[in-house]
C-alpha cells in the first residue's frame, strides 16, 4: 500500500489545480500510469484549460502541399498496421491537425520534418482532437529547438557538447566528415519518437516533461553516442554511409526498462556541463526571435563557450558536489599583459610560446597539467577538471590563444572551454571593484584601462589611472545599460570572491608555477620576454610624418623581410575574403594559367588555430590562395587580393616561415589596417621577395 501512496497523491493533485512542480515532487521521475498520463502531460505542457483552437478550422484542405501531406500521413499510418477503421481515423486526425497547424502558424510542411512522428505518441493518449492539437503545438514550441535542419545551429551546439565530453569520439566523426545533422536530426525533431518504440517514448516523455528542461534532448543524444562508443570506435574502418546508418538507428536498442537509467545519465552529464551552455544558448535555440549574431558565434565557436558570470560565480562558490563543474583557469595572454592584472586563480600559459619557443611551451603544458592535478588534490578553489582558457578579448591577439586551445583538443583533452570576451569581459564585469578582485592590477600598464585613452602614441597618466572608472561613470551618466543581463556583482559576492581567490594551495604557488608563468625570464641567460604589441600602440612614430607606405615588419616579435622599406600605397579598398569569387576550380588548370607567375605550397593559419593545405599564387596584379578540397584536383578560391592593397608583410623572428600579409589604406598620417591573412610557407623568403618585387611594379 505504501508503494502506491504516490499514485493516490497524484490522483488527488490532478483533481486540484496542481502545477508541473507539484507533479515532479510527487512522482520523483517515476513513469506515469496510462490512465493518468493524459492529465499529467496536459499539466506539464500547461494546456489543461486551453481553448479549443481547432474550432477556428474551416475544414478546407487546400494547402499548396496538401497532396504531399496527405500522402505522407497515409504512408506513415499504413506502416503501423492498424485496422482499416482505426487507420482512417488516425489519418484524418493527422491531416486535420497538421493542416490547421500550417495555416495557423503560416508554416510549410515538408516530408521528414518529424511532425507526423511527434504526433503519434500524442494520438495514443486518445484525447479529443482539439486537446491533441494543443499538446502538439505546446511540445513543438517548448521542446523542439530551432534550427533542426541541415547545418542548423542545433547541430553546431551538439557537436560542441560532444567535443567537450568526448573529444576523441568527436574527432573520429569529424575525420569521417560525419556532422551531427546527418544522424541526429530525427532525434531532435521528434524527441526520439521516430527511432524508439512507442512504450519507450511514452516512458521517456513522462520523465522528460516532469523535468521541464528543453535541453534534456541534447544530453539524451549525448548518452546515445557515448553508450555506443566502443562500437563506433570498432567501425572506424567502415564507410561513411555505414557508420551514419548505424548512428541513426542506435536509439532503437533502448528498452522501456532502460529509460530510467538513460535519463539519469543524461542528468549527470548535464550537471558536468558549464551552466552557460543552457543559460546563454536558451534564446538562440528556444527563443521567439532569432539573433543572427548569436547564431554566427555558435556556428564558428572553436569549443564550448563559458560566460564571465559563470566563471566568477564558479570561482567564488563552495560546491560540495564532487561531480559539479569546477574550472581550472588558464590565462593565455602575453606575460606583460598577465603581469598587469589577472584573476589570482589563473594559471599563466603564454600562448606566444607555442610558435616562439615550442620546447618551452611543451614544458609549460606539462607544468600546467601537474599544477592542475595538485590543485585538485588539495581541493583548492584554483583546481578543477574543467579547463577554461582565457585570451585578451581582442581578436588579432586571441588567434594564438585559439591555437593553444586547438592543440589541447587535438590531444583529445576533455572539458575544454573558452571564456567569452576574454580578459576584457573579466575587467568589465568587476568594474569599480577590480582592485579587490584582480591580482597585480596596474592601471598604468593594463591595456583595457588604457584602450580609451591612447591616441596616436600619446597618453595621460591621470586619465589612465581612472580609465575604467570613467568608462563606468560615463555609462551611468548616459543611462546606458550594462553589457549583458543585469549581473553586476554585489559587495557580498566580491568579499566572498576575494577570500576564495586568495586561498590558493601551496602546491600551485611553487617555483614550477613561477617558471610556467614566464619561462623565458627564468631560464639561464634568458632575456626579458618580448612584448606583444596591441593594436592601440600602432599609431606611434612609425606611422607618422611619412607618406602612405608599404612597409615590412611591425611588431617587436616580428622581423623585416627582404623588401623595400617604403612604397607609395593606394586608397582603393581590398577585395574581401570569401567573396562571390570563392568558387571551386581545378588546381592544375589554375596553376598552369598564363597569368600565374609562380605558385607556392603553403598552409592557411586561421584565427581559431586551424590550418588548411593551400596554394599561394602570384600574378602581376594579385595574390590568390586556393584551399585544397577532399576531391582530387579540386580547390576553392579563398583569397584574391590586389597587390596594391598590401601595406605590410611581416614574419616572426623565431618562425620566419609564418608570414602575415596586412591590407589597408592610408588615412592622413596613419595607416588603417582593415584585414590580414597568415600563411605558413616553406622557404617563405622566395615568396615574399617575389611579391615585394611585383608590388613595386604597381607604382
Amino acid at each position: 500500500m505504501d508503494d502506491n501512496l504516490w499514485l493516490i497523491e497524484l490522483e488527488s493533485a490532478l483533481l486540484d489545480d496542481c502545477t508541473v512542480d507539484d507533479i515532479y515532487a510527487i512522482c520523483q521521475g517515476k513513469a506515469i500510469p496510462d490512465a493518468l498520463r493524459p492529465d499529467v502531460w496536459q499539466v506539464c505542457l500547461d494546456v489543461r484549460n486551453k481553448m479549443d483552437q481547432l474550432s477556428q478550422f474551416n475544414e478546407i484542405f487546400d494547402l499548396p502541399f496538401q497532396r504531399k501531406l496527405r500522402q505522407d500521413c497515409n504512408t506513415f499510418v499504413e506502416k503501423l498496421g492498424n485496422d482499416e477503421e482505426d487507420r482512417v481515423a488516425v489519418v484524418a486526425d493527422l491531416e486535420s491537425i497538421l493542416t490547421f497547424y500550417c495555416k495557423n502558424r503560416n508554416l510549410v510542411y515538408e516530408s521528414n520534418n518529424g511532425w507526423i512522428e511527434l504526433l503519434l505518441p500524442l494520438l495514443s493518449l486518445k484525447l479529443l482532437r482539439s486537446d491533441t492539437y494543443n499538446l502538439f503545438e505546446a511540445i513543438r514550441d517548448t521542446y523542439i529547438p530551432k534550427g533542426c535542419y541541415k547545418n542548423g545551429n542545433v547541430f553546431h551546439i551538439f557537436r560542441l557538447l560532444l567535443q567537450y565530453h568526448d573529444p576523441e569520439l568527436c574527432s573520429i566523426l569529424d575525420t569521417k566528415r560525419i556532422t551531427p545533422d546527418t544522424y541526429s536530426m530525427c532525434w531532435f525533431q521528434t524527441l526520439f519518437a521516430s527511432t524508439c518504440t512507442l512504450q519507450v517514448v511514452l516512458t521517456m516523455w513522462d520523465l522528460y516533461l516532469q523535468q521541464s528542461d528543453p535541453f534534456l534532448v541534447f544530453f539524451l543524444s549525448l548518452i546515445v553516442l557515448i553508450n555506443g562508443r566502443e562500437q563506433i570506435l570498432e567501425m572506424k574502418g567502415a564507410s561513411k554511409e555505414e557508420l551514419i546508418n548505424f548512428l541513426v538507428n542506435m536509439p532503437c536498442n533502448i528498452e522501456a526498462d532502460d529509460v530510467m537509467d538513460f535519463c539519469s545519465l543524461a542528468q549527470y552529464y548535464s550537471m558536468k556541463t558549464p551552466l552557460s551552455f543552457k543559460r546563454d544558448l536558451l534564446k538562440v535555440l528556444f527563443g521567439a526571435q532569432s539573433n543572427a549574431t548569436e547564431e554566427n558565434i555558435v556556428s564558428q565557436a572553436l569549443c564550448l563557450p563559458v560566460s564571465v558570470n559563470e566563471l566568477v560565480e564558479n570561482a567564488s562558490s563552495e560546491n560540495s558536489n564532487p561531480d559539479a563543474v569546477r574550472f581550472f583557469l588558464v590565462d593565455c595572454r602575453p606575460a606583460d599583459q598577465y603581469n598587469s592584472g589577472h584573476l589570482s586563480t589563473a594559471f599563466h600559459l603564454d600562448s606566444n610560446l607555442m610558435l616562439l619557443e615550442p620546447v618551452a611551451f611543451q614544458t609549460a603544458v606539462q607544468g600546467l597539467l601537474r599544477a592542475q592535478k595538485n590543485a585538485i588534490e588539495a581541493n583548492s578553489n584554483a583546481g578543477g577538471e574543467h579547463l577554461c582558457f582565457v585570451g585578451s578579448g581582442r581578436l588579432e591577439e586571441d588567434q594564438y590563444t585559439h591555437m593553444v586551445v586547438a592543440s589541447f583538443l587535438q590531444k583529445s583533452t576533455k572539458y575544454v572551454s573558452l571564456l567569452t570576451g576574454g580578459y576584457e569581459a573579466i575587467h568589465e564585469y568587476f568594474g569599480d571593484n577590480m582592485i579587490d578582485c584582480l591580482e597585480d592590477h596596474d592601471p598604468l600598464k593594463c591595456l583595457v584601462c588604457n584602450q580609451d585613452q591612447i591616441q596616436y602614441g600619446k597618453q595621460s597618466n591621470n586619465n589612465i589611472n581612472n580609465g575604467s572608472l570613467k568608462r563606468s561613470e560615463n555609462r551611468k551618466n548616459n543611462n546606458q545599460p550594462m553589457q549583458g543581463p543585469e549581473r553586476k556583482p554585489t559587495i557580498d559576492l566580491f568579499s566572498k570572491l576575494s577570500l576564495a581567490m586568495k586561498s590558493k594551495s601551496a602546491e600551485v604557488k611553487g617555483k614550477l608555477f613561477d617558471y610556467i608563468s614566464n619561462p623565458t625570464a627564468t631560464a639561464p641567460g634568458a632575456t626579458t620576454a618580448e612584448k606583444h604589441v596591441s593594436r592601440n600602440e600602432r599609431n606611434g612614430k612609425r606611422y607618422r610624418n611619412v607618406p602612405p607606405v608599404f612597409s615590412i615588419g611591425e611588431d617587436q616579435d616580428e622581423e623585416d623581410i627582404n623588401a623595400p622599406q617604403s612604397l607609395h600605397g593606394s586608397q582603393q579598398l581590398i577585395t574581401p575574403k570569401n567573396s562571390d569569387d570563392a568558387d571551386v576550380v581545378s588546381i592544375q588548370a589554375y596553376l598552369k594559367s598564363p597569368d600565374v607567375i609562380r605558385h607556392f605550397r603553403c598552409q592557411e593559419v586561421h584565427l581559431n588555430g586551424y590550418m588548411y593545405d593551400s596554394y599561394l599564387l602570384v600574378t602581376g596584379s594579385h595574390i590568390i590562395v586556393l584551399r585544397e578540397l577532399d576531391r582530387k584536383d579540386q580547390a576553392r578560391i579563398i583569397v584574391r587580393r590586389p597587390l596594391h592593397s598590401i601595406v605590410k608583410i611581416t614574419a616572426k623572428k623565431r618562425h620566419r616561415d609564418l608570414i602575415t600579409f596586412k591590407y589597408g589604406y592610408p588615412e592622413e598620417e596613419n595607416l588603417v589596417i582593415t584585414d590580414m591573412d597568415r600563411f605558413l610557407i616553406p622557404n617563405a623568403s622566395e615568396a615574399t621577395e617575389l611579391i615585394s618585387k611585383h608590388i613595386i611594379k604597381q607604382t
